[in-house]
């Protein structure tokens, strides 16, 4: 139990803190130039380009990160804007908006998946994403063989089994 309450409140720190920055724990104001971006927060897990010109810099904290960054830099190389992807309520949004993306597009809107599985009997891939929420929940898209997303869905994160089977 104390292990679990441990557990939250860093979790709850953790948001705390990247609520007011991303990466490397410092702002991005717009109109910094692409070094100055690399420079904070280091080289980015993705690169994307934009419609339009612009390049999105992604920033994936990793298959158990809560978080994924996104950057995005016009044509001058110059930050337009830079936010945090993985969170319930822009993740509800967008959640009828994405059948039909190409994964290309899933890629740079949501960044590099924490996890990709076989779809199974209906073929393609499932992709996940961890992201904070006190359900324990993931996000979880369909990309069917034909590289399309499918449908996108929450449901309960398995990771969250393995903290409860460690409590028994």
């Amino acid at each position: 139990m104390l292990r679990g309450m441990r557990t939250f409140v860093a979790i709850v720190v953790m948001l705390l803190l990247a609520a007011c920055a991303g990466p490397g724990l410092s702002r991005l104001e717009p109109g910094l130039d692409e070094p100055a971006v690399l420079a904070r927060w280091g080289e980015p897990t993705g690169r994307h380009a934009l419609p339009g010109g612009g390049i999105r810099l992604e920033y994936a904290t990793g298959p158990y990160g809560l978080q994924t960054w996104m950057v995005d830099l016009d044509t001058a190389g110059r930050v337009t804007q830079a936010r945090q992807v993985l969170e319930y309520g822009a993740l509800t949004a967008l959640q009828g908006e994405l059948p039909g993306m190409t994964r290309e597009e899933l890629l740079r809107t949501l960044g590099r998946p924490g996890e990709v599985r076989s779809g199974g009997r209906q073929g393609g891939q499932v992709w996940s994403w961890r992201f904070f929420s006190p359900f324990c929940l993931w996000f979880q898209v369909g990309v069917g063989d034909d590289g399309r997303v499918v449908d996108a869905v929450f449901s309960p994160d398995p990771a969250c089994d393995a903290l409860d089977d460690d409590r028994m």
